[in-house]
């Protein structure tokens, strides 16, 4: 009998899938990346600039033993099969095993799972290919393009600014906040009024002056409209038009984030890791199985089978009149249309049956994605829109109804959109209607708002910015760097974030731009069609950017730190403050030559809490340069262990993390286990 071996990415994933084969094939995990760039060479890329970017990639420290168990499962099989992710970075996965493992071309193939289901992981077996070497060109690409940038721009902005990193796409984001600040700060609100008539039944607004537009730009113009007017409104005109409404497109991986966002709660980071746990397989207890396709696509396509199964649930379950059509839209030009929209792997999977095999929260996402698909495949709901215009005096009303006639995909998806109806009175052309009362309001014009985070995600797929899996990522980085903060759930650069914005665009502008970001994205796409060759775009980048760094190394200003008024007390130098990994403290201006702290910032009391279970040192109370509260590692950063939550000093019985407690419940630290008790 022939061994297989099937090398997959996540070990969630390899016990699904090694279930749906045969006792012949031995499923393993690569648990992602097993390989990266070292930082040796020159400015410590790991690329060689001067000899076509040839990319000097070693094992990653903590893969070591898995490479060494991985070489010799290859050894044992007569064929291996490449499973990591259905996209540019699995694809590069792919490759890097086969490199590192010493895998022959004739004893492996390619196989890709867009959905984690027996049929289709069976199905995938039959229809195996090689390597896609321009996919994997065009990772490389974008690896080498985000060394290089990370890297250099990073050292610059350390050296200069006191900014932790930046970055090809992090630091357009950026940019897109400090913007927006700076248009609310340039903001100049101004003055208006409205003039609101108020029936029995419902209320008219009033937008016209003889059927020209009226604006009110403080009090005396709503007085004098308000002195001008009788009790009595005649009806000039009564419009009734029936009107339909789309349901939205099935989800992609931003749209997912942004709705998530928007109707959950969820960051970005969060929707991300609930929806790769929903696709890798949940134990129904009948089999393993994943709950939904790949969540990393940028495609509205549905697959012609599963349209086929929803549109008889859709007329089994709800009749003939609510089975809709699918919808198209000209494709995009950054639209990779790899694989299908995010949808359920089953229509007979619904929320209801799976509530008890999920977490609160993944029962939430996968109740979202279930609906928005299924929506999207009904018939479009029906209004019947009433708009009514009166007239006083010269001075046109206007008030607007509308009344459901057919609720359409709105019957399952009305937890996620706003129902509106509003039923006016019948009213004739002609008619008069008394007032109970009429209003005047003053208002201000109000500035932009600032970006949430389904708001920013929107932007920078609308801009092309980054790829739609990354955005998760990006987000992250900025707030981890400081360069955010949230207010009301919205973002508002910090001081250091406007800083090394500024900075950037200072010597940077025509590379740390939008149209320069996106552009590069569209040379990517085209590196993994074979349009382009990836040396020359690397070539052009480097050639450009480099001298730009060596120019701001040498005539950026660097900026001194704040002084305190005070003086050293050891060499009589100025006191200054500086930035720590726990905040800020207090010391001389003439480090390293005088090494003064002051005391009562050095000398703070540190909370014990418990035993580190990784490594045996103490857990500690600590603070984050914001002043949130959390607790890590007194051995930092040899070890890096660290909890938001109050630790116990306790392993987790089930995957041996730390329990944490917080408002009276256990839990594991680790997010992918999901043991929880109550105190």
């Amino acid at each position: 009998m022939q061994k297989h071996l099937v090398i997959v990415e996540s070990p969630s994933k390899s016990k699904t899938i090694e279930k749906y084969l045969g006792s012949s094939y031995k499923v393993v995990s690569s648990k992602g990346h097993i390989r990266d760039l070292s930082t040796t060479g020159k400015f410590g890329l790991g690329v060689d600039v001067d000899n076509n970017f040839e990319a000097n990639y070693i094992p990653i420290s903590t893969k070591k033993s898995l490479i060494k168990d991985l070489k010799k499962d290859v050894k044992e099989a007569d064929t291996i099969y490449l499973a990591t992710d259905p996209d540019r970075e699995g694809e590069a996965i792919s490759w890097h095993l086969k490199d590192a493992l010493g895998i022959k071309d004739e004893n492996y193939e390619r196989v890709l799972f867009h959905e984690i289901t027996k049929d289709k992981v069976i199905e995938a077996f039959k229809s195996p290919r090689k390597i896609d070497y321009n996919l994997v060109k065009s990772q490389e690409t974008r690896r080498i393009l985000d060394r290089i940038i990370g890297f250099r721009l990073s050292k610059l902005m350390q050296s200069k600014t006191g900014g932790k990193s930046a970055g090809r796409v992090q630091s357009v984001a950026l940019k897109l906040i400090v913007d927006r600040e700076r248009e609310i700060n340039a903001f100049n609100k101004e003055e208006y009024w409205t003039i609101t008539a108020n029936f029995k039944e419902f209320d008219s607004e009033l937008f016209n002056y003889n059927n020209k537009k009226i604006e009110l730009k403080n009090e005396a113009d709503a007085d004098n409209v308000l002195s001008s007017l009788t009790d009595e409104y005649q009806v000039v005109s009564v419009t009734k038009k029936e009107k339909a409404k789309k349901s939205k497109f099935p989800f992609i991986t931003s749209t997912l984030q942004q709705e998530a966002s928007t109707k959950l709660g969820f960051s970005s980071k969060k929707t991300m890791q609930i929806a790769q746990k929903l696709y890798e397989g949940i134990d129904i207890k009948t089999e393993i199985v994943g709950l939904i396709t790949y969540m990393r696509t940028d495609s509205i396509r549905l697959s012609d089978e599963y349209v086929k199964s929803a549109y008889k649930y859709i007329d089994t379950k709800y009749g003939k009149e609510y089975v809709g059509h699918i919808k198209t839209t000209k494709k995009q030009d950054n639209v990779q249309d790899a694989h299908e929209a995010i949808r359920p792997t089953s229509i007979n999977r619904t929320p209801e049956e799976m509530k008890e095999f999920l977490s609160p929260d993944e029962y939430k996402l996968y109740r979202l994605i279930y609906y928005r698909t299924l929506a999207s495949l009904m018939a479009d709901s029906k209004v019947l829109q009433t708009t009514i215009v009166f007239d006083n005096n010269n001075y046109q009303f206007k008030t607007t109804g509308q009344i459901m006639l057919f609720d359409g995909y709105f019957k399952i998806y009305k937890d996620y959109e706003e129902k509106s109806d509003k039923i006016l009175p019948e009213i004739k052309e002609q008619d008069i209607l008394k007032t109970k009362d009429v209003t005047k309001k003053q208002h201000f014009t109000e500035p932009p708002s600032r970006y949430t985070e389904a708001k920013l995600i929107k932007e920078m797929e609308e801009l092309g910015i980054g790829r739609p899996s990354t955005y998760a990522k990006v987000i992250d980085t900025i707030k981890e760097r400081d360069y955010v903060i949230m207010e009301d759930k919205k973002f508002k650069p910090t001081e250091i974030g406007i800083t090394t914005t500024d900075k950037l665009q200072e010597f940077f502008s025509n590379l740390i731009n939008v149209e320069y970001t996106s552009k590069m994205e569209d040379d990517l796409d085209k590196i993994a069609s074979d349009e382009i060759d990836n040396i020359k775009i690397l070539r052009d980048f480097y050639g450009e950017f480099e001298p730009l760094v060596e120019k701001a190394f040498k005539d950026m200003e660097k900026q001194q730190p704040e002084e305190t008024g005070e003086n050293c007390p050891e060499c009589g130098s100025p006191l200054v403050i500086r930035k720590g990994r726990y905040g800020s403290f207090v010391a001389c201006s003439n480090y390293p030559e005088c090494k003064y702290i002051k005391k009562e910032e050095a000398e703070k009391e540190v909370k014990e809490i418990c035993d580190c279970l990784k490594c045996g040192g103490k857990i500690v109370e600590r603070k984050t340069k914001k002043g949130k509260l959390f607790y890590g590692c007194n051995n930092y950063p040899k070890c890096k262990e660290a909890y938001w939550d109050i630790p116990l000093g306790q392993s987790c019985p089930e995957c041996k993390s730390m329990l944490v407690t917080k408002n009276n419940i256990v839990k594991c630290s680790n997010q992918e286990c999901n043991y929880k008790v109550e105190e």
